[in-house]
């Protein structure tokens, strides 16, 4: 960046006259009048673009004037890490000044909206792919979504896609049960463990039994999961419906997904917290049970209440942080 760089912010709508007089005010010209001849010899009235620019006193007429007619406005970074959920997404935006929050959230859940961009599913929720985008200030929120969405599919590529098909998978699928992967996990080496417990279950026909599918649905979440949250009629609950919920609850990243496609080939039916952000994980109920007597029923006793948040499977729900 130039020591001596300002940004200037071209309201839309202005005339190429406002436009010379806002770069003089701003010593970025020296006569409005002859850069205004320049505009017009270039043919350059009602040709600028909007937006936010950044320009110094160093540059010559015609290089500011080509910024300006080919909208080489100034582009903010907005990073969406992994696992986060739309309203999240949009309060991230908002918070940077992009695009509009409330405009965000509908635009997500407009079908119409969604369809155009060629998805079949009610809400974008797991279709935004996390990552570091440049945004230009004032972006509509439908530019955004649409970058996010384009992003996924960038992503996702032919391999992905064909593994889909040998798994017999909807993408919907793929990003609902990765949503699920991402929310119980930190830890990148786990996740195709994880994947396979899940996998495993459905198999078999168990409940995913997953606590942030549970959240996901409740109207409002205090931070603390109780037993009657267990039993909450939500299509989201896992502990009642047996399969996937009805779609993402987080919007995953690329490790989650590739877990999702590529579950480790292990038996696991249950996993338990060892409160280090890792888990132990059982193939049997007698060998799950003894994992949490070891890491949540003994540091209980002991008045050592662990962060845990995820102790799925029968037999674990009595040690559950919070499960009140």
């Amino acid at each position: 960046m130039h020591p001596l760089s300002k940004v200037v912010v071209i309201p839309d709508g202005s005339t190429f006259q406002q436009v010379a007089a806002l770069l003089e005010r701003e010593g970025l010209i020296k006569n409005r009048f002859s850069f205004v001849l320049f505009g017009k010899s270039q043919s350059a009235d009602r040709k600028v673009h909007a937006g936010e620019y950044e320009l110094n006193p160093g540059m010559t007429p015609a290089e500011i004037l080509a910024m300006l007619l080919n909208g080489h406005v100034l582009l903010h970074p907005l990073t969406i890490p992994e696992g986060l959920t739309i309203v999240q997404i949009a309060d991230i935006v908002s918070q940077q000044g992009l695009a509009d929050r409330v405009d965000f959230l509908r635009l997500a859940k407009d079908r119409e909206f969604i369809a155009s961009l060629g998805i079949k599913a009610e809400s974008l929720e797991g279709y935004l792919y996390p990552d570091t985008y440049k945004f230009p200030r004032g972006v509509k929120a439908r530019e955004v979504l649409a970058a996010m969405v384009e992003q996924l599919r960038e992503v996702v590529g032919p391999d992905l896609l064909a593994r889909m098909q040998e798994r017999k998978m909807t993408m919907h699928e793929v990003l609902t049960l990765a949503s699920v992967i991402e929310k119980e996990t930190g830890s990148g080496s786990e996740r195709p463990e994880i994947s396979a417990v899940f996998h495993n279950r459905l198999k078999k026909r168990i409940p995913l039994q997953s606590d942030p599918t549970v959240i996901y649905g409740l109207p409002a979440f205090d931070g603390n999961i109780h037993k009657k949250d267990l039993s909450s009629p939500s299509p989201y609950n896992t502990y009642r419906v047996q399969g996937l919920p009805p779609g993402p609850i987080a919007n995953p990243g690329i490790q989650a997904i590739r877990a999702t496609l590529y579950p480790s080939d292990s038996r696991s039916l249950y996993f338990v917290s060892k409160n280090d952000g890792t888990h132990q994980f059982s193939a049997t109920l007698i060998e799950h049970n003894k994992a949490v007597e070891k890491y949540q029923k003994r540091p209980f006793r002991r008045g050592t209440r662990s962060q845990t948040s995820i102790v799925p499977g029968e037999g674990a729900l009595a040690y559950k942080e919070g499960v009140s």
